[in-house]
C-alpha cells in the first residue's frame, strides 16, 4: 500500500520534531520557555538565568547561577583578531552580515573542543550568547568613528550592552528592560531561523556553523526586521492625530500594516503584552509619549477595521519593540542584530536538543515538472 503523500506550502502544520524547549498556545495567546509561562520569566528572571533554563532544562539554585554568569561574564570579551575583523568589516555593509561572517571565526577562538553531539560542552563556555553583544555594540562603535570598549563583567547582559554602545553605564531602569527585551526574544519554537539552525544541526555540523545558518534567516525580511518597518510606519505618520487616516488608507490600498498580526497567534502576543508597559514607562520617563500614542492609535483603529470585517488581528512583539529600542538610545539598523542577541540562546537550546534523538533532515517535494523526454543533441535542437 503506497503511502498517503501530503503537501503544505512552508510546512505550516507539519509536525518536525519533538520538543522539550518551548510551548506557544497561539488560541489563548500564551508562551511558555520550559513549562515556565513568559509573563513570569519577564517579571521575575533576567537573562543570563532564562539561558540556563533553555540550555539546561531546569531553573538554577543561587550558586549554579551564581557560577554559569560569571562564565558568561568571562567570555563576553573579544581576542583582538576578531576585533581586528569587525574593524576591517566595509562600513556599509548591513550589521547581520557581520554577524554571520563573524561567528564562524569566533569558533577558531574558542577554549573548549567542539563536538558534535549533545554532550558538547558549549553549554559551559557559552562564547556564542556571551559574545554576541560585544560584536554588535563593537561594530556599531567603529561605525560612529569610536574605539573598542571591553565589555564590563558587572552588568547584566542587557545592561553591559547598553554600557559597550554609549561608553556609559546605563540608569538602572534601562539596563533592566534591555535585559527584559533579551528575554522576551530568547526562543519562539520552529520559526525559520530556528528550524533552520536545527536542519544545520542534524548534519552533525558544529553549533557554530548551525548559528550561521540561523543568522542568514532571520536576515530575511519575512522573518527579522519587522519593528524597523513598524518604526518607519510611525515616523510617516508623524503624529497621533494623523493614524486614523493613514490606517484607513493602508487598508484601501491592501498594505501591510507592519507589526499587526501573527502566523501562530490569534489573540495578542503575550510578549507584545509586556514589551508595551516598557515603552509606556520609558515615555513617560522620558516625557514623551509620542510613539506610544501613535502605536496604541494604529492599534486601535485597525483592530476595529478588521473587527468589521470579522477578522479580528491584533499586536505582535514587534509592534512595540522598536519604539523601546529607539528610547533606549539604540539605532534603527541594529534592531534585527539586538533579535539575534537574545535568540542565539534558543538557537543553541534547539541545537543541543536536536543531536539528542537525531535524525538527518530529509523532506521531498512534490514535482510538477515535465514528464520524462527524450535528449536531442545539440545541433539537432
Amino acid at each position: 500500500m503506497s503511502q498517503e503523500i501530503t503537501f503544505a506550502r512552508g510546512l505550516e502544520g507539519v509536525i518536525a520534531a519533538e520538543t522539550r524547549i518551548c510551548k506557544i498556545d497561539g488560541l489563548n495567546g500564551k508562551l511558555y520557555y520550559r513549562g515556565y509561562s513568559i509573563e513570569d520569566l519577564a517579571g521575575h528572571s533576567d537573562f543570563e538565568e532564562t539561558t540556563y533554563l533553555l540550555l539546561l532544562d531546569r531553573l538554577p539554585t543561587g550558586a549554579e547561577l551564581a557560577d554559569f554568569s560569571a562564565l558568561m561574564r568571562e567570555g563576553r570579551p573579544l581576542a583582538p583578531p576578531i576585533v581586528e575583523m569587525i574593524r576591517a568589516f566595509p562600513a556599509e555593509a548591513h550589521p547581520m552580515e557581520l554577524l554571520q561572517s563573524v561567528i564562524s571565526y569566533l569558533s577558531s577562538y574558542i577554549k573548549h573542543r567542539i563536538r558534535h553531539s549533545a554532550t558538547c560542552n558549549c553549554r559551559t563556555t557559552l562564547h556564542q550568547v556571551a559574545q554576541f553583544p560585544t560584536v554588535v555594540a563593537t561594530l556599531e562603535r567603529f561605525r560612529s568613528g569610536k574605539d573598542y570598549l571591553p565589555p564590563r563583567g558587572d552588568l547584566s547582559h542587557g545592561a553591559n550592552l547598553l554600557y559597550m554602545l554609549r561608553g556609559e553605564e546605563p540608569e538602572a531602569l534601562e539596563g533592566e528592560i534591555m535585559d527584559k527585551c533579551l528575554v522576551l526574544h530568547a526562543e519562539h519554537g520552529f520559526n525559520a531561523s530556528t528550524f533552520t539552525a536545527r536542519v544545520v544541526a542534524s548534519t552533525l555540523s558544529t553549533c557554530y556553523c548551525s548559528i550561521s545558518a540561523a543568522i542568514g534567516s532571520l536576515y530575511g525580511s519575512l522573518h527579522g526586521g519587522a519593528n524597523e518597518r513598524v518604526m518607519e510606519m510611525v515616523d510617516e505618520i508623524g503624529s497621533k492625530e494623523k493614524a486614523e487616516a493613514w490606517v484607513d488608507k493602508a487598508i484601501s490600498e491592501k498594505r501591510k500594516v507592519m507589526g499587526m498580526g501573527h502566523r501562530v497567534y490569534k489573540v495578542k502576543d503575550p510578549r507584545a503584552t509586556v514589551m508595551e508597559e516598557y515603552l509606556k514607562q520609558l515615555s513617560e520617563r522620558a516625557g514623551n509619549c509620542t510613539y506610544y500614542e501613535i502605536l496604541k492609535e494604529i492599534e486601535r483603529v485597525f483592530r476595529d477595521r478588521m473587527e468589521e470585517k470579522g477578522k479580528p488581528i491584533y499586536p505582535n512583539v514587534d509592534f512595540f519593540s522598536g519604539a523601546v529600542y529607539r528610547l533606549l538610545g539604540i539605532p534603527d539598523v541594529l534592531f534585527t542584530p539586538l533579535f539575534a542577541v537574545a535568540r542565539v540562546s534558543g538557537w543553541l537550546a534547539h541545537i543541543l536538543e536536536q543531536r539528542v534523538d537525531n535524525r538527518l533532515y530529509r523532506p521531498k517535494g512534490l514535482y510538477r515538472g515535465p514528464d520524462p523526454v527524450d535528449y536531442v543533441i545539440i545541433n539537432k535542437r
